[in-house]
């Protein structure tokens, strides 16, 4: 823990290390203003990543334009922040000489630092940069600008480190010897069943009624079947709403019964996720008068957040939570405890290993930039949050503490979190590197399980970022390149853990930046439709393995305000086209593996076949024939047509989604010739094959 302390000190101070300026950074040698490109590294802006709410990368550093100011963005919460360059395995570099390109303005009050961190997690500083040239390069020492070399080659980097309080060189050049390493492999194709693309947001609320808390309310559950799974939103606040005293049914928060909600989502064949967040009263009351917020940081005010001790209140509930709602029937009941406080609802009572629940988010959102620094953690801060949620930050913050102590099978999910750039989950994982270490296997010893992101679709390709003016169709909002790049993230540096979005989704409000807009003479309201349930084929077909759309209720359709429109379901216990065309699609496809996309097209048409495979649960007298989904990835009201190959005599169904169905309008085709003409809009189009033998 002391290591810990320590990184973090010179992590905030880095300026302070130029006090004692190492012999390693001057050089008295001549000056070399100008350099060829021989010897050049090839540092790239794109493997950078800065521990920071920035809009935008490193990629003007490295651009080769001199006149052009770099600029990440305005309204960081941090004034002064790293940015991270990990040298992949069997790189190597020793650098000997920097360059800078001083522009306009000056930065000698805030100094840049760049600094390596070696593969004993040494800091040391090789260059800084103060601007009080103009339009000159200048070297790492800023009392001998004309001098690039270092006195002393530097190598055996872990990461190359650059501090900043906001300004930067126009261009950053690197010079000496350079081994590359072998390139990443690209992550091979996910076969995802498409129901697992079809969870939902929900409340308990949602599942039983105020008025009677204390049973599942029997209206509501004929609305859920059409859903695989739901993420249950829980307020810390139902748990413990008084320190150490744990409630579950019923809950001293709202009197809620959890045992029954789970037990009739498992009867129904609906997973749950568990979303653990915000803060109960308790807790948020620790924070002065005019900073309480319940979605602050889940840490007593004061504490140092980047100690893993810091969050050990939430990860004993969680080590409750997981007693007992998972499946380990082993646990040391002297660790479980509820209230004994009888109320009109009744008592808690101890349970332990119910195997009601699987899976276990760590908070919502905690990136979030909109509520100021006191609700914002640092990717470091998060990883130390969810080293002691994981597993007592590796058991070391004593009994009673963290999911894996009480359930070593229940899968811990990174909560939700923002930004559509996977900068934030880079920093988590460089955390663990070092701080948790490595597994016996050599792959590094996460905290979680699950990468979970929120991407939201719209016409800035922005998510919550904000810039966007409405919703726009998932095809063309760049959200499938976002999670893509956060399977090859999860390919490259995290063994291939799942990586889930629980939140998508498009308001009806015409006044929401996230709304969804009429399309072709459709109304909102299918348009929404159209959109999901191609949101629910993007994200199969660029690698997720789980997605819940939020979310299952509207807060409030006449309210502006992005998310209060997104409700799938009606007030009055009905279905929405969005949730008809999930429900008819899960009961036709669901069963149903991704395997390829078999043709795609770009320019006005954007035309999409993929094709999926019958899972395990699926049965054709022995055979695995093929289905397919065709469509348009478009928001113009398009149409054409796709001539399927089918072997002649063959039959198919055509099944069109349709609202206010409870199934797909179904059409018997046979193939005449070798292929079946299929008609394609901008709403799915599925292919099945027929029952019974070819």
């Amino acid at each position: 823990m002391k290591k810990l302390f320590v990184t973090a000190v010179v992590a905030l101070g880095a300026l302070l290390l130029f006090t004692y300026w190492p012999q390693v950074l001057m050089a008295s040698g001549s000056a070399r203003p100008q350099l060829a490109d021989a010897g050049k590294i090839p540092v790239t802006g794109p493997r950078w990543y800065q521990l920071n709410n920035v809009s935008n990368g490193l990629n003007g550093l490295f651009d080769g334009k001199t006149d052009e100011e770099v600029n990440t963005g305005y309204n960081k919460l941090l004034k002064n922040y790293d940015a991270y360059y990990p040298l992949r395995p069997g790189e190597q570099m020793t650098i000997d000489r920097i360059r800078m390109y001083d522009g306009s303005g000056t930065n000698v009050d805030a100094p840049l630092t760049i600094s390596i961190i070696t593969d004993s997690w040494e800091r040391i500083p090789i260059a800084r940069f103060i601007g009080d040239k103009y339009n000159a390069w200048v070297g790492p020492d800023p009392s001998q600008p004309d001098v690039l070399d270092l006195k002393t080659p530097i190598s055996n980097a872990r990461f190359l480190v650059i501090n900043t309080s906001g300004a930067y060189p126009t261009e950053l050049e690197f010079y000496g010897t350079y081994q590359p390493g072998p390139e990443p492999t690209l992550p091979s194709v996910r076969h995802t069943l498409l129901s697992q693309q079809l969870g939902v947001n929900a409340f308990e609320w949602n599942i039983e009624s105020a008025d009677a808390p204390w049973q599942v309310d029997e209206t509501r559950i004929p609305l859920l079947k059409g859903f695989s799974a739901i993420r249950h939103y829980m307020d810390w606040e139902k748990l413990e709403s008084t320190p150490g005293q744990y409630t579950f049914n019923p809950t001293f928060s709202g009197n809620w019964n959890y045992d029954a909600i789970y037990e009739r989502m498992q009867s129904e064949g609906i997973e749950v996720l568990a979303c653990l967040k915000t803060l109960p009263k308790w807790l948020e009351n620790t924070y002065p008068e005019g900073q309480r917020d319940y979605e602050n940081v889940p840490a007593i005010y004061g504490r140092d957040l980047t100690q893993p001790a810091s969050y050990v209140e939430q990860a004993k509930v969680a080590f409750q939570y997981a007693a007992r709602y998972g499946s380990n029937k082993s646990v040391d009941p002297g660790l479980v405890s509820v209230s004994p406080v009888k109320t009109w609802a009744g008592v808690n009572t101890v349970k332990i290993g119910l195997g009601l629940i699987r899976y276990i988010e760590c908070d919502n959102e905690r990136d979030k930039t909109w509520k100021g620094r006191k609700a914002y953690q640092t990717a470091r801060e998060y990883a130390a949050n969810l080293s002691a949620f994981y597993d007592g930050h590796k058991n070391t913050l004593g009994p009673g503490v963290g999911v894996k102590n009480a359930d070593p099978a229940m899968i811990v999910a990174i909560g939700g979190l923002a930004a559509s750039t996977t900068d934030y989950v880079r920093g988590m994982i460089d955390w663990c590197r070092e701080f948790r270490g490595y597994k016996p296997d050599g792959s590094i010893d996460l905290c979680w399980d699950i990468i979970n992101q929120h991407l939201y679709a719209n016409d800035a390709g922005t998510s919550q970022d904000g810039g966007g003016t409405r919703g726009a169709a998932p095809e063309l909002s760049g959200v499938g390149a976002q999670a893509a790049a956060f399977v090859k993230l999860s390919h490259e540096l995290a063994n291939d853990r799942p990586v889930w979005i629980t939140e998508a989704g498009y308001d009806t409000n015409p006044g929401s930046p996230l709304r969804a807009i009429g399309v072709g003479g459709k109304t909102v309201q299918e348009t929404q439709a159209d959109w999901i349930l191609r949101t629910a084929l993007l994200y199969n077909r660029v690698g997720i393995d789980r997605l819940f759309f939020y979310q299952l209720y509207d807060e409030d359709p006449a309210n502006p305000t992005q998310f209060s429109s997104m409700g799938l379901l009606s007030d009055d216990k009905t279905r929405k086209p969005a949730a008809e065309y999930l429900r008819q699609a899960n009961a036709l496809l669901g069963a149903y593996r991704f395997a390829d996309t078999v043709a795609v097209t770009n320019g006005p048409a954007r035309l999409i076949v993929d094709r999926y495979e019958p899972g395990p649960a699926v049965t054709s007298n022995g055979e695995r024939r093929s289905a397919y989904v065709l469509l348009i990835g478009d928001e113009q009201g398009r149409s054409g047509t796709y001539a399927l190959p089918v072997p002649r005599g063959d039959t198919v169904q055509l099944c069109v989604p349709t609202p206010g169905r409870s199934t797909m309008v179904r059409t018997r085709l046979v193939s005449q010739n070798g292929s079946v003409l299929i008609p394609v809009s901008e709403t799915p189009i599925f292919v099945m094959p027929s029952a019974g033998p070819r």
